[in-house]
């Protein structure tokens, strides 16, 4: 894409974030011949100089003053290739923005910022335990800090960060530096974000059954060329084999290959069996990178040194070299949709896009498949292929419905006597149990017994959720933190303040009460703050270091404990009552995934679900893990009150801390909508959370046949209205929820 012709003199740029349409700049005698499309450029505007990008050279410009570029920005690299290129200029007009916010979402902070490479130190035991207990004895009296460190290299596998050993010990770098010095440890550099290169017990391609052949094989056929294929396989049924499979065959072919997965913890799950099968480098993108590691990575991809990429939704960007494939497990995951920022892209949908311009196959991956695939799968849009029965001799899970009516009747609170049972046997066993419950902290809310007056956070429209540990009311949208009340706020009376409803908190507590002996790990977004949290809690659970592990959606999701054989759900329909029309596919997603973590391997698993709502029909066929069931009633309730897959819907979302200024702001858009709407389009009202971040929310709904005949009169709309500072309007286009 390089410029060697001298009589292309201007660029047409779109400015970094903005919503600006494109402008136009001169080239300057010194840039000759030195710009081509999808390079990062400065240009001056009104005073300022800001970052842009450049979209297309040309001879002439419609402008008769045009000011020059200031400067090359990123060492002159092409950042932006051309099948890149063509997937933002889809991504602009489909997600209803400007190419500025689709190409910073496409290029990560430090890229942009040309942060410097950054480089890790590990820390490495160089002598055997007995030997550094025995200079633990030796050194403690003269030099403790240095001890100290050494008892914590104890306890390390092989190595850890400098900095998560400086974190743990309290100790200075001086004390790690002098044990190095005596030879006792060994500081190596790493390359931040390319993950050293650990042993990993290398293992052959399994065996597959008549099902999965037949899937990779259409999947083998269509390499070289674009089609989406949807697999559709029970929990535990082998489809990360079949992607294994196709994967090397596209490595044997020259070709790399894109995994994404929709969380960090299914991140480190996933690459571990990557890596025990290629000996390729694989990259690991994520949101918990820095700048610096994730611009080491995506300079490594972009040159074509890495060639298998698996990271979560932004890695649908990576400049890879030859794109082969491209493979979106559990797809109908909630998590790959951008809901804070715009543009509202859907990492699937984008992947299917992207693998359109590489002219490149792409699978999607699921044991409940999101309504929108398995109805394309339906109309022959995309390849169907199914895997129905479990792999190897591993039997689908039974399933058991508990009333927590009758249960809490008989004296039961959380857990029921026959979950408590159920969790006896497999510590007699020597089983492992995990136990879901969509909500952490201690208790959710704190209220007034006296007036019902609950505690909510003073910034957001939500109840504050009481946290033991730290003993404090917290808000789990913006993150306030409080002293719990003695008084109520409301009626000025003492001692009536009572707390109400469970978290994995509670749970976790409860459970030791009844059972003191079970050791427990919990995960949850509280206990996975610190980088690398994640990998260490699913290790020691699959170690065997816990026989429960208490968590919130983060244990529904994928992942592979060969001693699990029993899982509980606390709280089964607790997400029914959101009036969402996602509601009833995401609670039967959740309860069927979360069951399917249950007996993968020899032993056949036992779930239990407890329930307030046992004979609801919902309950019932997430119970019988009964997919095909769910969607022919799902799918009939979509058509009859035309909601996705039949129509497209676009939120249009108004924020900002004037109240009445976001409303009117609203109220107008909704005007110029009005008028000769070629879709559906309902009042403006507040969101469900119609208050966070103290900045309040509106939203108008659309629903259309038409996602750009909805985009264009947005765009005419908005051009006529004077959006007031301070308020925010922002375009969600397939929204995942139209109630929060």
């Amino acid at each position: 894409m390089a410029n060697d012709s001298k009589s292309l003199n201007y660029v047409s740029v779109a400015l970094e974030g903005t919503a600006l349409k494109p402008l136009d700049y001169a080239i300057p005698p010194a840039f000759q011949g030195k710009i081509s499309k999808g390079m990062a450029v400065d240009v001056p505007v009104r005073g300022s100089v800001r970052r842009a990008y450049v979209l297309d050279l040309k001879a002439e410009s419609a402008f008769e003053k045009v000011l020059p570029i200031h400067d090359i920005a990123c060492d002159g690299k092409e950042l932006i290739g051309e099948e890149l290129f063509e997937l933002a200029i889809w991504m602009a007009k489909y997600y209803c923005c400007s190419l500025g916010p689709v190409l910073r979402a496409m290029l990560p902070a430090g890229v942009r910022k040309s942060v410097e490479q950054k480089t890790q130190l590990e820390v490495r035991r160089l002598k055997s335990r007995d030997e550094l207990v025995a200079a633990i004895l030796l050194i403690r009296p003269s030099a403790p800090n240095q001890a100290l460190v050494l008892e914590a290299m104890l306890k390390v596998r092989k190595n850890i960060f400098l900095s998560e050993l400086i974190e743990q010990t309290g100790c200075a770098r001086s004390s790690i530096d002098a044990l190095v010095t005596k030879g006792f440890l060994e500081l190596k550099k790493l390359a931040g974000g390319l993950l050293e290169e650990h042993e990993y017990f290398r293992s052959a391609p399994k065996k597959l059954g008549k099902e999965q052949q037949e899937a990779l094989n259409k999947i083998l056929d269509s390499l070289g060329s674009y089609k989406t294929h949807l697999l559709y396989g029970v929990t535990g049924s082998g489809k990360t084999e079949v992607y294994l499979q196709a994967i090397e065959e596209c490595l044997n072919r020259g070709l790399s290959a894109l995994v994404l997965v929709p969380e960090i913890a299914l991140t480190t799950q996933t690459y571990e069996r990557f890596r025990s099968r290629f000996d390729h480098k694989i990259a690991l993108l994520h949101h918990r990178l820095s700048d610096g590691e994730r611009s080491n990575t995506w300079s490594a991809i972009r040159s074509g040194e890495i060639r298998i990429v698996l990271g979560a939704r932004s890695a649908i960007f990576s400049p890879m070299k030859n794109l082969g494939l491209i493979i979106v497990d559990e797809e109908h995951e909630p998590s790959y949709k951008q809901t804070d920022d715009s543009p509202s892209y859907h990492a699937r949908d984008v992947a299917i896009m992207r693998g359109f311009f590489a002219k490149a196959p792409v699978i999607l991956g699921s044991a409940t498949p999101s309504l929108e695939s398995y109805f394309n799968a339906q109309q022959g849009k995309y390849e169907l292929s199914i895997l129905k029965a479990r792999q190897g001799s591993g039997l689908m899970a039974s399933v058991e419905l508990i009333d927590m009516k009758r249960a809490m009747d008989r004296g039961s609170s959380l857990f029921s006597d026959e979950l408590i049972s159920a969790i006896k046997e497999r510590l007699i066993l020597g089983e492992q149990t995990i136990i879901f419950l969509n909500r952490r902290g201690y208790h959710t809310t704190q209220l007034c017994t006296s007036c019902a007056h609950v505690i909510e956070c003073p910034h957001c429209d939500v109840s504050m959720a009481f946290h033991h540990n730290e003993n404090t009311l917290s808000c789990h949208s913006c993150g306030f933190q409080s002293k719990p009340s003695i008084t109520c706020p409301s009626c000025k009376k003492e001692a009536v303040m009572r707390y109400k409803g469970a978290g994995t908190e509670l749970a976790e507590r409860a459970l030791h009460a009844i059972l003191p002996e079970v050791r427990t790990l919990r995960l949850d977004a509280d206990t996975t703050k610190h980088k690398g949290s994640h990998e260490k809690l699913i290790h020691a659970f699959r170690t065997g270091k816990a026989d429960v592990l208490i968590g919130t959606q983060m244990v529904t999701k994928g992942l592979h404990f060969p001693s699990v054989t029993l899982v509980g759900v606390l709280n089964g329909d607790a997400s029914l009552s959101i009036p969402d029309f996602r509601a009833s596919e995401h609670v039967f997603q959740l309860l069927t995934q979360v069951s399917g973590r249950a007996g993968r391997t020899f032993s056949q698993g036992k779930v239990i679900i407890q329930t307030f709502n046992p004979s609801n029909p919902l309950i019932k066929l997430a119970s019988q893990q009964d997919y095909n069931r769910f969607y022919e009633e799902e799918i009939e309730t979509r058509k009859l009150f035309e909601y996705p897959p039949y129509l497209h819907i676009i939120r249009l979302l108004f924020t900002g801390l004037d109240k009445e200024k976001v409303f009117q702001l609203a109220v107008q858009t909704w005007d110029g909508l009005s008028v000769d709407p070629v879709y559906q389009i309902n009042p403006v009202i507040p969101t469900g959370h119609a208050k966070v971040k103290d900045k309040y929310r509106f939203q108008i709904i659309l629903r259309g046949p038409s996602v750009y005949a909805m985009n264009n009169k947005i765009q005419k709309t908005l051009a006529q209205l004077k959006i007031p500072s301070g308020v925010g309007l922002y375009v969600d286009v397939d929204p995942i929820s139209t109630f929060f």
